[in-house]
């Protein structure tokens, strides 16, 4: 997350100079995500609020939570920060204090679209496996209290990046974009908080949700083996079994989600990793393989604001009629006006 802000001071200046590889790639990559992100996100946003999608309210208010956190993701990065760069290379968000504000934005929005994976995981994982702990953690209630305390940690957290920057330039009185001040580098206080941003996110998420997937997988199969059991005991052979059915379509949905979130983010974390066990700081031009790998995980990165909505669409079969539902409204509001 922060591997932005700290890469290159004159970074964000110099990009809107000159079109790299990767940058014109982006000029084309990110409308085209925001063009098809922020719409879905939307609908799901729409479907989700109605509750008719057949799953419990507390599952549903994480979707949704996701949802509206991946919207306001796209919005602030990819609108305000990754296109504006790209097409805009100087306009109003480029007036420090509000490039400082959108910069808080960004990374409030992510952390809590990466945060809410991690709790809907492991809501998840206390329903699969531990079958006590459920009846009181599983609940609406619950799910909103966790998704309330999320977003305000994080909004809360990224506050202090309002006061990470100084103005580049200032031209006629007016500061002018966001450089890094040098305290950020020098402080012991800052360089600490960096330290825990940066494992904040994305690193305890990724262990975590691979944690929990882990060990949900090895409950999974050991209960179904004993079930299994179980049933041929009881039935004679392998009748169908509905509590099956309903945990499979359980874990298909979970396994779904935090499965594309760690595919999206893996090449983002490899890069981090690389960047603070080498201490590399820095990169000589916009065609070196270190900016272009870290160019390429910010973009897998901002792609897993914009997939859940395909994932509910391939396994919800309710969410699907839905969508379809929705999807039909606007002719059949035609077709009754024509009539």
């Amino acid at each position: 997350m922060a591997m932005a802000s700290t890469m290159s001071r004159h970074h964000r200046f110099s990009q809107k100079m000159h079109l790299s590889t990767i940058s014109q790639v982006g000029a084309i990559y990110y409308p085209t995500l925001a063009a098809i992100g922020i719409p879905a996100n939307l609908v799901t946003v729409v479907i989700l609020s109605q509750g008719n999608v057949g799953l419990t309210k507390g599952i549903t208010g994480y979707l949704l939570a996701m949802a509206v956190a991946d919207l306001l993701a796209l919005i602030t990065d990819v609108i305000f920060n990754r296109i504006n760069d790209l097409y805009f290379p100087t306009c109003f968000l480029d007036y420090t204090p509000l490039c400082s504000l959108k910069f808080v934005l960004v990374y409030a929005a992510l952390d809590t679209s990466v945060w809410l994976t991690v709790v809907f995981t492991f809501d998840r994982f206390v329903a699969i496996c531990c079958q006590q702990l459920k009846r009181k953690y599983c609940t609406e209630k619950t799910a909103a209290g966790v998704i309330g305390v999320v977003a305000m940690l994080f909004c809360a957290k990224n506050a202090r990046w309002y006061f990470t920057y100084q103005p580049l330039y200032v031209i006629n009185n007016v500061p002018w974009f966001c450089d890094v001040k040098l305290s950020f580098y020098d402080s012991a206080a800052w360089v600490t908080f960096d330290w825990i941003d940066t494992i904040l996110t994305p690193c305890v998420p990724f262990l975590l949700i691979l944690t929990l997937n882990v060990l949900t997988v090895r409950h999974i199969v050991v209960a179904s083996k004993a079930r299994q059991g179980f049933q041929a005991q009881r039935n004679g052979d392998n009748r169908h079994d509905p509590e099956m059915q309903n945990r499979r379509k359980s874990i298909i949905l979970l396994f779904a989600v935090s499965g594309s979130f760690m595919l999206l983010w893996a090449t983002h974390v490899a890069v981090f990793l690389y960047w603070r066990i080498t201490q590399t700081y820095s990169y000589e031009t916009l065609e070196d393989p270190f900016y272009i790998a870290l160019e390429t995980g910010y973009m897998l990165q901002v792609l897993s604001s914009c997939t859940n909505t395909y994932i509910y669409a391939v396994t919800q079969t309710k969410f699907r009629e839905q969508l379809k539902s929705m999807a039909k409204r606007p002719f059949v509001l035609v077709h009754q006006l024509i009539k």
